[in-house]
């Protein structure tokens, strides 16, 4: 039975898409280190992300963008970024496993499992892949939005990255629909 691990990227930041990736891995898949993104380094993620896509008997990463979550909400994002990314796979799962306790439609049959991206190889494989394209494309926004430090937290609620909001207002990948965006656009001075 090909089984494929699913999980995502980036449902707590103020600004980007939420990413997911699915990944189907064989018995033996070699790769050392897998765990839940969140528990690894940045250059054990950057390490990795190579090596998941060469070992790897199918994967995909697919994402739902800012817009698409300020109109159908955070959750029904991450739920069309995971269905996008099992969509996106070269062959055809018999099953997925989620990371969570949600699970989005499929056409094959679905399992979800709270804490799965430290407990099968397959979802920390996805975990690691979600994270590290939804990084490097965040980190991009710092070329063409200086001044909110996307570099370095990537679009979470910061301390730093909430006093740039305020001091810069949102930019055009922020979530409008995210309490502290909406707060930031509430207190920016109206011109004549």
């Amino acid at each position: 039975m090909l089984v494929c691990g699913v999980d995502e990227a980036g449902r707590g930041p103020l600004a980007g898409s939420v990413y997911a990736a699915a990944v189907i891995l064989p018995d033996e898949h070699g790769l050392i280190g897998l765990d839940d993104s969140k528990k690894l380094t940045e250059a054990a993620r950057e390490r990795l992300f190579p090596q998941i896509q060469e070992r790897a008997l199918a994967w995909s990463i697919a994402f739902a963008t800012h817009a698409e979550i300020d109109q159908i909400n955070i959750l029904q994002a991450t739920m069309l970024a995971m269905q996008r990314a099992v969509a996106g796979l070269q062959t055809i799962p018999h099953k997925a496993l989620i990371d969570g306790n949600r699970a989005p439609k499929l056409t094959c049959e679905v399992e979800t499992v709270v804490g799965g991206d430290a407990l099968h190889a397959c979802i920390s494989a996805a975990s690691i892949l979600a994270k590290v394209a939804r990084d490097r494309e965040v980190s991009e926004y710092e070329l063409q939005w200086p001044g909110y430090g996307f570099a370095k937290h990537k679009g979470y609620p910061t301390v730093a990255h909430l006093a740039a909001l305020k001091a810069l207002g949102p930019c055009p990948v922020h979530r409008m629909s995210f309490g502290p965006v909406r707060q930031a656009v509430a207190q920016m001075p109206l011109w004549d």
